[in-house]
C-alpha cells in the first residue's frame, strides 16, 4: 500500500473532460462578466470562483488600471453594449480547453482568450487575455 503524502491529497486535483460539464456557456459567461469588470459596472470578486489565483490576480490588477483609467478621465461606469459574434474552443489535451470569444461592441471589435482546466471537478480559467 502506497503512502499518500497529505499535499498531494489536499492540492487541487485535475478533472478529466469527461466528468466535466460543456464548457461553452462557461466560456460565454466569463467573456461577458470580464467586460463588464473592466467597464466598471461588475465586481471583481464575483467571478473569483471559476478562475485560477494567479489569473484571478491579473484579472484584477488589470480591473484597477481600467478604473484608474476611467476616473482620470472623468467617465462614468456604464454596461458595456456588445454582441458575441463567436466562440471557438478546442482542446490541447484531456481536462483543458483554450477558447477565443470575439465581440463586437459599438465602437470596436475585441477577442478575449480564456483557458479553461479541469480543477477538482470543475472548470477554472487558468489564463485569460483581453485582445
Amino acid at each position: 500500500m502506497r503512502s499518500v503524502d497529505a499535499d498531494e491529497f489536499f492540492s487541487p486535483q485535475r478533472t478529466p473532460s469527461s466528468a466535466l460539464p460543456d464548457p461553452e456557456p462557461l466560456i460565454t459567461n466569463l467573456a461577458r462578466g470580464v467586460m463588464e469588470v473592466f467597464a466598471g459596472v461588475r465586481e471583481v470578486d464575483q467571478l473569483a470562483r471559476w478562475f485560477a489565483e494567479d489569473a484571478y490576480r491579473r484579472l484584477l490588477t488589470r480591473s484597477n488600471l481600467a478604473a484608474r483609467a476611467r476616473n482620470a478621465r472623468g467617465v462614468r461606469a456604464t454596461r458595456p453594449v456588445f454582441d458575441i459574434l463567436s466562440v471557438r474552443h478546442m482542446s490541447p489535451a484531456d481536462g483543458v480547453v483554450e477558447s477565443v470569444v470575439i465581440l463586437a461592441g459599438p465602437h470596436r471589435t475585441r477577442a478575449i482568450a480564456l483557458r479553461l482546466e479541469g480543477t477538482d471537478g470543475r472548470w477554472r480559467a487558468t489564463s485569460l487575455a483581453l485582445l
